[in-house]
């Protein structure tokens, strides 16, 4: 989908956008807590901090936050740290949307891969980013959650 026809806007979320960053993560990770067992960390972010500190997109349609993604630089590269579509809007291609764009910010500034991580339980997630490219090159237990970290070239 073009971005003249997409029926969301993209932009750099502001201190502004914090509340709603916030409610998006909520709403699009909910659902996991039954499976995990425990709230899923993008659910209790500081969204004010992140977008004071990271790089923070969002979605926004008719003047809601409809997802949001949350960009950093760490050691091991280029993060998507958070990515987050509200239920109601997922399948629409925002998401999507949000990881195209992760991918040119990452080479804009540099990188030439993107790396992620997700709950080894988020099943879904690790099929869908396994679809578009990324392959597992770790896992680490913390704290009750094993993360199975992914990175995609980009060159």
């Amino acid at each position: 989908m073009s971005r003249s026809t997409a029926p969301w806007t993209l932009r750099r979320a502001d201190a502004a956008d914090a509340a709603s960053v916030s409610a998006c993560a909520v709403e699009a990770f909910a659902h996991y807590i039954p499976r995990l067992g425990l709230t899923p960390i993008p659910m209790t972010r500081d969204y004010a901090a992140a977008i004071a500190h990271a790089q923070v997109w969002v979605a926004t349609q008719q003047g809601e936050t409809i997802a949001a993604l949350v960009l950093d630089i760490t050691e091991e590269g280029f993060l998507i740290d958070v990515i987050a579509v509200r239920p109601q809007h997922q399948g629409t291609g925002a998401g999507r949307a949000l990881l195209e764009l992760a991918e040119r910010e990452a080479l804009r500034q540099g990188h030439d891969s993107i790396y992620l991580f997700t709950n080894e339980k988020m099943s879904e997630n690790r099929a869908l980013y396994e679809r578009i490219g990324y392959v597992e090159y770790k896992r680490a237990v913390l704290a009750e959650r094993t993360r199975v970290f992914l990175r995609k070239p980009l060159k």
